[in-house]
């Protein structure tokens, strides 16, 4: 069963009992702490590229629509044929960042046939200057303030994988619109939970022997 938000921050809080009994500290706080340094480790398991491999941190987001824009809003002025460009309609959930930007395991079309590579503006417009990119047959999109952009492509919506931060429940047809965030999956791979609750700990001036990595938190007695 995948870690909630609930369960991290449970965790915490009982590691902080464990240390300090009259310790008061709102859920909040808790949790602005463990994404904090969540978000570092995670870039630097990107980095070391151990994520992408990891199943469980991604979800699907089946069918997001797009809609047309100009090239001022899409960054890319430096295009000088007759381009049309899309962009999803609604800015993207909170997503987690990697060493290279937001992580997307991958976006596609809705039947996933055609996968859509990552570039960046002004890399797209250089090659469209090109005298050979007539012979790309390849579909690319970039990111841009919530927004993923789409050039000389004609679909209706795109399928994307990502390590969402923010719940995706209500994008997604299979799953309750409304619900407690406390219960939402956390996208944090479970073998770094331990040096997260440390970082935390020394945030709040308090200290402990941690287990050492790989051992069942059953035997810890600051998981009781």
């Amino acid at each position: 069963m995948a870690t909630t938000i609930g369960d991290s921050i449970s965790r915490l809080r009982n590691l902080i009992k464990a240390v300090k009994e009259d310790a008061f500290i709102t859920d909040r706080f808790l949790y602005s702490l463990i994404i904090k340094h969540a978000k570092y480790l995670v870039k630097r398991q990107d980095n070391e590229n151990k994520l992408m491999r990891l199943d469980s941190l991604f979800e699907v987001l089946p069918c997001l629509e797009l809609v047309e824009v100009d090239k001022i809003e899409a960054c890319c002025t430096g295009i000088k044929s007759n381009c049309t460009i899309r962009r999803t309609k609604d800015k993207l959930p909170e997503i987690l960042e990697g060493v290279y930007g937001p992580l997307f395991r991958s976006v596609t079309s809705i039947d996933r046939s055609i996968g859509v590579y990552k570039t960046y503006p002004s890399t797209y417009a250089n090659m469209t200057n090109t005298t050979t990119f007539k012979y790309n047959k390849n579909k690319y999109y970039w990111y841009i303030d919530g927004h993923l952009y789409f050039p000389d492509i004609e679909w209706d919506g795109v399928l994307i994988e990502g390590m969402w931060l923010d719940d995706v429940a209500y994008l997604k047809c299979d799953e309750p619109v409304c619900r407690l965030r406390q219960t939402n999956k956390f996208a944090i791979p479970e073998y770094l939970f331990a040096e997260i609750e440390q970082m935390a700990m020394k945030d709040l001036g308090l200290f402990v022997q941690m287990p050492p990595e790989g051992q069942d938190d059953k035997q810890s007695q600051l998981r009781s």
